[in-house]
């Protein structure tokens, strides 16, 4: 992504400034310790400020994930980030090419990694080296060999054309400054009738000033979102089609607590977010 690229955020961040700042906030969550992931979930994106263990075991449910899902996974891969989980709205198959959007350390590829079996393949797309090391490093503890994961901007996806059959994601989209961009790529790499199926955060309500203005805002989750019909609108130019936004309204239990200052679920709502490129 280049610094001349549009902006979806509207902000005082420029695009530069933006990958910065979300960049470092994901290696430090990628490289503390339990101990500090405990004192620290308070200001991070998508945590409801519960200890490190504790926090994730019950965003996981609130999520929509079972105990099956959080068990079959090993090591260090379930950071307890995330507004959804895209598993449910993807439909999985067995061979298929499952493409995820901001992988971190890798729950949710390998999670698709048990969907597509061994025929299938899962790739892992993250801009903060440190995170993808980590789940390089959970997916040896999984034994995980159809998942890999490759360094890069959801803006700039290092996968070819028409090579995925799902691009999924979980509270990432939001976090970009070109988010037409990131559905042009999304479109790009999937072959036709390949679907998108990702959880993320949109606006209902225009989010405070002093919100927007705070790159810990834009980093945590909560200044970057954009309107539902702001998204059917970049889905649609991107040329998907069969798109469906669906805001989950009990989200506010997992959401409003984002903030020190602020309940964000007055301006922010989960949704499913799907779409299909044409046959």
């Amino acid at each position: 992504m280049s610094d001349s690229e549009p902006t979806e955020t509207d902000g005082p961040l420029d695009p530069a400034t933006q990958r910065r700042v979300v960049r470092e906030r994901y290696a430090r969550i990628a490289t503390e310790t339990e101990a500090e992931s405990s004192r620290s979930s308070s200001d991070e994106c998508c945590t409801d400020g519960a200890s490190a263990t504790e926090g994730t075991a019950e965003t996981a449910a609130q999520l929509g994930y079972s105990t099956a899902d959080v068990e079959s996974v090993e090591g260090e891969a379930n950071l307890g980030l995330g507004c959804g989980n895209p598993q449910a709205l993807a439909s999985i198959s067995n061979g298929e090419t499952v493409l995820d959007l901001g992988s971190g350390a890798g729950f949710d590829c390998f999670l698709a990694a048990q969907g597509v079996g061994e025929a299938g393949q899962v790739i892992g797309v993250d801009m903060t080296p440190e995170m993808v090391e980590k789940a390089r490093a959970n997916a040896d503890e999984n034994e995980s060999e159809n998942v890999e994961f490759r360094l890069g901007e959801i803006e700039h996806l290092p996968v070819g054309d028409d090579s995925t059959d799902v691009v999924i994601s979980n509270c990432v989209v939001n976090l970009s400054p070109n988010k037409p961009q990131v559905f042009r790529e999304a479109f790009r790499v999937l072959r036709s009738g390949g679907r998108l199926a990702i959880s993320d955060l949109v606006m209902t309500a225009d989010v405070p000033e002093g919100v927007r203005a705070d790159p810990d805002s834009v980093v945590s989750c909560v200044a970057g979102a954009a309107t539902i019909d702001r998204l059917r609108e970049m889905l649609t130019d991107a040329g998907f089609e069969q798109v469906e936004i669906s805001p989950k309204d009990d989200s506010d239990r997992f959401i409003r607590e984002w903030d020190d200052e602020y309940d964000v679920s007055e301006f922010l709502v989960s949704a499913s977010i799907t779409g299909r490129k044409p046959e």
